[in-house]
Formats: C-alpha cells, sequence, structure tokens
C-alpha cells in the first residue's frame, strides 16, 4: 500500500477484507493521508491526537438529525438515533446523561458486582463438559444479556431476541446500509419498544418491585432540576443504554478470547500472573476496540492536522486507527497485556465518555478471571467469522474447545 492507495480510499466503499481486517488500511491511512477526505466531502482521521482532540472539542456536535433524515427517513430508526444521548449535544445530552447517571452510581455499581460473579459462575457451569462450542453464542453474548436484562427488568422469555435487536440497530449506522437492514432496524427499534414501554409502564405502576441489579426505578423516578425523562426518552434511552452495554461487552469478551487463541504466551501469562488480568482488559479494548468509527459535526470553521475544515463537515473518527498509533504505542500491533500505559481511547473521552465503562471493565474483569482459571487450555475448533460490519467490531461466531 501507499499514499496513491490512501489518497483513493473511500470509507463509504469499503469491502468484507477491509472489515475482516481494517488495520493495514489503517495503518497506511495514518502514515500517507491522516485527514483524509472521502470522496463526499467527509473526513476520516486516523492520528491518535486527531482523534482525540476532536472529542474534545466543544465545538464539535453529535446531532445528527439532518444527516438521519436523509439515511433514514421517517421512522422507528430515525426517532431512536435522534432522541437517544449519543447523537444529541447540550442542554439536552447534560440532561439526559445526568438522568441515566442514576443507573451507574457507585453504590448501583457495587450492587452489580456479586450478581455478575453469579451470571459468570452459571455460564461457566453450562460449558463444563461442553467440548466445542460457539463461544460468541454459549458466552460472550449471554453475559451482557443476563447483566442488561436485570438492569432494565427484561423478563426470561425475552432475553434471547436482545442481540439481535442490538445488532440491527447498530448494524443500519454503518457508513452504507441496504434497505434490507434499513427494514431490520427499524422493526428491533418498534419492537423492542413496544416490550420496554410496557416494562416502563408497569414499573412506574409498580415503583417497589425491582429486582436485584434493576436500574429502570432510578431511570423512571430520576430527576435533574424539576425535569424527567418522557415516556419516549425512557424507552429509546433504554435502548441506547441495551446497545451500549450488551454489543460492546458481547464484543470485548470474544474480541478477548480470539487475541487469548492468537496469543498463547499472553494467555499463559494470565494463567501464571492473574494480577494482569485488569490490564488484559485494557489491552482488548485497545487492540480490538468494540466501537471502531466515531462521529462529529464541525459547528464552526477548524484545524485538524494542519487542515482548514469547513464549518458543516461531517467527520469519522477511526478509533481502531488511534488505538494502534505508535507514536503513542509502543509496538502497536503487538499484544501485550503488561502495557502500561495503556491510554486508549476505545471508551471515547470528552463529555461523551462511555457512561457504562465501569460496568464493562466489571464484567471484563471478573469474566477472564473467572474464564482462565476454570478453562486454563481453550484451544480453537475452527474458523472464526467476524461481524459484517464497519463501525463494530466482533465476532458472529467463535468457535472453541474447552
Amino acid at each position: 500500500m501507499n499514499r496513491e492507495d490512501a489518497i483513493a480510499f473511500d470509507l463509504n466503499r469499503i469491502d468484507k477484507a477491509f472489515i475482516d481486517n481494517p488495520y493495514p488500511t489503517l495503518a497506511n491511512l495514518r502514515e500517507h493521508d491522516p485527514v483524509h477526505y472521502n470522496p463526499d466531502g467527509s473526513l476520516y482521521l486516523t492520528r491518535y491526537e486527531d482523534v482525540r482532540a476532536v472529542y474534545q472539542d466543544r465545538t464539535m456536535v453529535s446531532d445528527k438529525t439532518a444527516a438521519f433524515s436523509e439515511k433514514f427517513g421517517e421512522g422507528p430508526l430515525y426517532t431512536h438515533h435522534t432522541t437517544s444521548l449519543i447523537f444529541n449535544d447540550p442542554p439536552y445530552h447534560t440532561t439526559v446523561r445526568k438522568l441515566l447517571a442514576h443507573a451507574f452510581t457507585p453504590r448501583k455499581l457495587a450492587e452489580m458486582e456479586p450478581l455478575i460473579e453469579q451470571i459468570v459462575d452459571s455460564l461457566l457451569d453450562d460449558l463444563e463438559g461442553a467440548g466445542e462450542v460457539d463461544f460468541v453464542s454459549a458466552f460472550a453474548m449471554r453475559l451482557p444479556t443476563e447483566v442488561i436484562s436485570f438492569m432494565l427488568g427484561v423478563p426470561q422469555e425475552h432475553r434471547s431476541k436482545l442481540r439481535g435487536f442490538s445488532l440491527a440497530i447498530l448494524g443500519a449506522l454503518d457508513p452504507v446500509v441496504t434497505q434490507q437492514r434499513l427494514d431490520s432496524g427499524n422493526n428491533a427499534v418498534a419492537e423492542f419498544g413496544e416490550l420496554l414501554g410496557e416494562l416502563i409502564d408497569h414499573r412506574r405502576a409498580n415503583p417497589a418491585g425491582a429486582g436485584q441489579g434493576e436500574v429502570l426505578e432510578a431511570l423512571v423516578f430520576g430527576e435533574f432540576d424539576g425535569r424527567k425523562l418522557t415516556r419516549e426518552e425512557l424507552i429509546q434511552n433504554c435502548i441506547f443504554l441495551l446497545n451500549a452495554g450488551h454489543e460492546t461487552t458481547t464484543s470485548l469478551m470474544a474480541n478477548g478470547v480470539g487475541m487469548l487463541l492468537k496469543a498463547p504466551d499472553q494467555y499463559r501469562l494470565l494463567r501464571e500472573q492473574p494480577e494482569f488480568i485488569e490490564g488484559a482488559v485494557e489491552e482488548i479494548l485497545r487492540y480490538e476496540s468494540p466501537l471502531q468509527i466515531g462521529n462529529r459535526l464541525t459547528s464552526e470553521e477548524t484545524e485538524i492536522g494542519g487542515k482548514v475544515i469547513p464549518e458543516g463537515t461531517y467527520i469519522h473518527t477511526s478509533i481502531a486507527a488511534a488505538n494502534r498509533d505508535p507514536l503513542v504505542f509502543d509496538g502497536p500491533d503487538k499484544i501485550n497485556f503488561a502495557r502500561k500505559p495503556n491510554r486508549h481511547i476505545s471508551f471515547i473521552t470528552g463529555i461523551h465518555v462511555c457512561l457504562g465503562a465501569t460496568l464493562a471493565r466489571y464484567e471484563g474483569k471478573i469474566a477472564f478471571k473467572k474464564l482462565i482459571e476454570r478453562f486454563p487450555d481453550m484451544q480453537s475448533a475452527g474458523v472464526a467469522e467476524r461481524m459484517p460490519l464497519a463501525r463494530f467490531r466482533g465476532y458472529s461466531s467463535l468457535p472453541v474447545r474447552f
């Protein structure tokens, strides 16, 4: 690859080869054209400092009302992505984040830790003696499904649907999507929204009935400066919590096991020195960030990497490329669970820093520690398949032998 390849790159025309392994292309862009203009006029940033600066710049906005109107038209996807926390700016963002923060207080997270341990132990019991399994469906997907279900009060009979909802909604955010994917996303928002609406109405009528780990009550009755979330805001932001806390944790777990199988020396390190588990979670997040691409919009003329960027320019931030920038990370393409410091930006930074980052770290730390203790000799059992998404990185299937 060379400068000509970098300049000719078009994020809107990526193929399966890029999705399977984007890193050589990202390295080429970072070296030869780090502030890259796509043919549609949008920017694609691949240097760590540029990506970090964009996230911390208050003049950069997340609101994509106009873009989503053009992409989705009127419908459930448009309603969801223009109402939930992630694609909004202050003052609405500030209000909703404060209200959602009721679900992630130190007390609530302390309540969640023993619950996560119980869930992990139960899932590992199911794997005992199972032989060959698809790790994604057998464990990686089930862990966050159970956790987020307890948090939102989702009954057992509906939990099997959650990852399908999440993938359909998030898949519609890719740079280019088919009508079939749009239809799936709209149907997922509508179906999950109906279910959540019933749960919200029930909790509002029965405030004392919340179970262990449930945060729905805090969301329904939480108040900030006299403001409560409306029913529609509750529904759409609960969907956001599903997506933020579910798919990314599924990918954290599956990507991590994929890395253990790829780097037996690091697997051995964790077996022999489990005190490196927390560092391993950070390295998994850096090396294979579940969220690969973010977005911002310039609200005024600005400068990025020596280029003057006009107001109204859409920016795609490559978290994947930033997390492997050799100016920040020594040996960035090498898996190193003992890496210190590890200043990855997989949870973003600035006012949109991931609300559930601490919870995700809890889940990862507990799950990997117990998984490696119980199964110190996991092996690959076949060819793994990546999810067919550019914005999010994980596995559709990961065959493992215990």
